[in-house]
């Protein structure tokens, strides 16, 4: 059965091209369109879209109040066009925080000039998330929290930055059903002399990682490096909206930065973090070769090689399996694995790989994942 959209934009042209981009697929049907906040809620819940595409500057009802009434009166995934400036970055993580599933950066020179590209990627983000937990009846946004204050503009980026490359698209029919995880009642962990906590995410990470880290207290004695699949016009903004979160530091990495107690070190879009032996990270530029810009197997691989078993990784909600071959290298070398429990992810693919392939030490809910790292390194 088709993947129903609803298409949400005050700009005539963009309701049209994402219509066309979607409606050429067979796996998608676009139900509807709608011009301003107030006709989406309207229309999603006349319609009853599987996935929402959600401008957000637009006339009568922006889209994040537009979002927030929706997951009220009908939770349904929504992804997010935002636009590759300051403050698209800012609203962006503000949809998120109010139940938008994911989001990608509106590029009109991108649409027209690589179209393919872009039909690939938003066709596979539209199949991706009509899967997501944001049907659940019992959803409800985290609790809200104090605005951050505005952050420096982003460097541009495009919506291929997610990547250096686009994944085959698959299929309804493809995309593996959500299975049942083991029980999240796993026991409270022991303490440990960990040298690093490294976690990652991709789909939901946002969230996801502002609800852990805000449970860390300021004197927390591991260091911890993030790698967030994000591109790279909104790491910066979104390190910075966490450090003024947050009691820890947060940071977007730099080439040569020390890891220390207390700071998270959050990998920049668009290229690798690795660590080295002298507990300091290593920026590179992406690899072509490689999907993810940021990739979790890389900086966990690193980490193996440099902590051995001192590291306790982490693997939060996301799309695919990045981090699990990561994740076999620092179990084979003694370091302990979490996993997120399906209940509580947004999209459950990069923790199941973990508990498919019998790698996670521990399944936790999200909301118990900051008390346990607590629990684990202090």
């Amino acid at each position: 059965m088709a993947v129903k959209v609803l298409v949400v934009d005050d700009s005539g042209f963009f309701r049209r091209r994402v219509s066309e981009i979607l409606s050429a697929d067979p796996n998608i049907q676009v139900v509807g369109t709608a011009t301003n906040g107030k006709e989406a809620i309207d229309q999603a819940l006349a319609l009853k879209p599987d996935v929402i595409t959600m401008d957000y500057e637009m006339p009568m009802m922006d889209g994040i109040t537009a979002v927030r009434h929706i997951m009220q009166r009908c939770p349904t995934p929504v992804l997010m066009f935002s636009s590759l400036t300051h403050e698209g970055a800012r609203v962006t993580l503000d949809a998120l925080d109010a139940g938008a599933v994911d989001f990608l950066p509106k590029n009109f020179e991108d649409i027209s000039r690589n179209p393919e590209k872009v039909k690939q990627l938003l066709c596979e983000k539209i199949l991706s998330i009509s899967r997501s937990n944001r049907r659940a009846s019992t959803y409800s946004a985290p609790a809200p929290v104090a605005a951050p204050a505005p952050t420096p503009a982003p460097a541009p980026a495009s919506v291929s930055s997610y990547g250096s490359s686009v994944p085959a698209r698959p299929s309804p029919a493809s995309i593996p059903a959500r299975t049942h995880a083991p029980a999240s009642s796993s026991p409270a962990p022991k303490r440990k002399a960990y040298r690093l906590v490294a976690i990652g995410t991709s789909t939901g990470g946002p969230v996801a990682l502002q609800r852990v880290l805000t449970q860390l207290p300021a004197n927390f004695p591991a260091p911890i490096v993030l790698i967030q699949h994000m591109p790279a016009a909104f790491t910066k903004a979104f390190a910075e909206r966490l450090d003024k979160l947050c009691r820890i530091s947060v940071k977007e990495a730099e080439d040569g930065d020390i890891l220390r107690p207390g700071l998270a070190l959050l990998a920049p879009g668009g290229k690798q973090m690795m660590i080295d032996g002298r507990g300091a990270v290593k920026i590179l530029p992406g690899d072509e070769r490689l999907n993810y810009k940021p990739c979790v197997d890389i900086t966990f691989g690193s980490a193996a090689k440099t902590y051995g078993d001192k590291v306790l990784a982490v693997v939060l909600t996301g799309m695919g399996a990045d981090g699990r071959e990561g994740a076999r290298l620092l179990k084979q070398g003694g370091s302990s694995i979490w996993a997120q429990d399906e209940a509580s992810c947004v999209i459950y693919g990069m923790p199941m790989a973990i508990v498919k392939a019998e790698l996670a030490d521990a399944v936790y809910g999200l909301d118990d994942i900051g008390k346990h790292l607590v629990e684990a390194c202090i």
